[in-house]
């Protein structure tokens, strides 16, 4: 899991904890020391902290008033309601199955917000729908209820879950570019629901974590939501992917990075971890492509090498031939059953 730089996260997130002491007629100062934000901090809405001084507040936050929600809702939500329900997630075969109880359990919680998950065609979504007034305390409910359920998935499968995108239904903050440290893909404010969606092929993922992980996540939760994960168990697909549909406008490293939300030196990384590289990846796809038009098609040979990438037939009969041991007019001029396994 990788950190957030030091002090990105916006003051207003502790200022929106310290109303659930007002409504709990409780005193911060405890908590405020132990996480070593000072009145001075408090007072300029500019100030960042650390996700280490956010994480320490907030857990002490909720001991101090036994509320897991910190005052979001009609009722507390006592220390360990949402351990109780990674717990309840932890059994499920797969991951569409653990966020499915997810859902389903949350309202034996607290029916103020309810959690839905949906699927259509190639994409999830999970959307928050509102059925109280979360007043001053709505925006930090609706990014914390999300992250958490972010972050608890990721855990669940060990890997980064990428968003297609992250909506929320209220009008960009003055801190609004913490969100994208948050939410791993495009973030959208003004939209009419809370929620984010993802490429469905997550929800297939087994889950890698038993009650021994659990109750070692446990110690330290809340990481789930301030620091995102770094590894992606379906990277080299949906690299794979884009190359194939996308190949014509992504045509470097750094386009393709762009694509994917990270960074060319994080998507080399992530690939080398998955035993893979760019490079290998790109002729795969291209190698498969060539095929396919070789076989199905009897366009000449140098169309074919220009619609997979090589900028002449000499350039890509010699990649042809490493990758299938015959040039492009061999191969295709060789029986069906006689052709090379690509």
């Amino acid at each position: 899991m990788q950190r957030q730089p030091a002090a990105a996260t916006p003051i207003a997130f502790v200022k929106a904890m310290l109303l659930a002491y007002e409504r709990y007629g409780a005193s911060p100062a405890e908590a405020l020391r132990q996480a070593q934000i000072t009145p001075a901090m408090l007072r300029r809405d500019a100030t960042r902290i650390t996700a280490a001084q956010l994480e320490a507040f907030a857990r002490l936050a909720m001991q101090q008033l036994d509320d897991e929600a910190l005052g979001w809702f009609s009722r507390r939500l006592p220390w360990g309601s949402y351990g109780m329900l990674s717990r309840a997630s932890l059994t499920a075969p797969d991951l569409g199955t653990a966020l499915k109880r997810w859902c389903r359990h949350h309202r034996l919680l607290t029916d103020d917000i309810v959690f839905r998950l949906e699927v259509q065609g190639a994409v999830a979504r999970v959307a928050i729908e509102e059925r109280r007034a979360l007043g001053a305390m709505r925006e930090f409910c609706l990014l914390t209820s999300l992250r958490n359920l972010h972050g608890v998935a990721c855990w669940l499968v060990d890997s980064r879950i990428p968003l297609i995108e992250a909506r929320f239904p209220f009008a960009a903050p003055p801190h609004h570019d913490v969100y994208p440290l948050l939410f791993p893909g495009p973030v959208v404010f003004g939209a009419a629901q809370a929620g984010f969606s993802f490429d469905a092929q997550y929800l297939q993922l087994p889950l890698r974590r038993d009650e021994r992980a659990l109750q070692a996540m446990l110690q330290r939760a809340l990481q789930l939501i301030v620091l995102p994960y770094r590894r992606d168990r379906l990277l080299v697909q949906r690299v794979r992917e884009l190359l194939r549909t996308r190949a014509g406008e992504l045509r470097t490293a750094q386009a393709l990075a762009a694509a994917l939300h990270t960074s060319v030196r994080s998507l080399h990384r992530q690939l080398q971890d998955e035993g893979a590289s760019l490079q290998a990846l790109k002729d795969e796809v291209r190698r498969d492509q060539a095929i396919e038009l070789l076989r199905r098609t009897t366009r000449p040979v140098k169309q074919v090498a220009l619609a997979v990438g090589f900028s002449n037939e000499k350039s890509f009969a010699r990649a042809f031939r490493l990758w299938t041991g015959q040039s492009p007019g061999a191969f295709r001029r060789a029986p069906v059953d006689g052709i090379l396994s690509a």
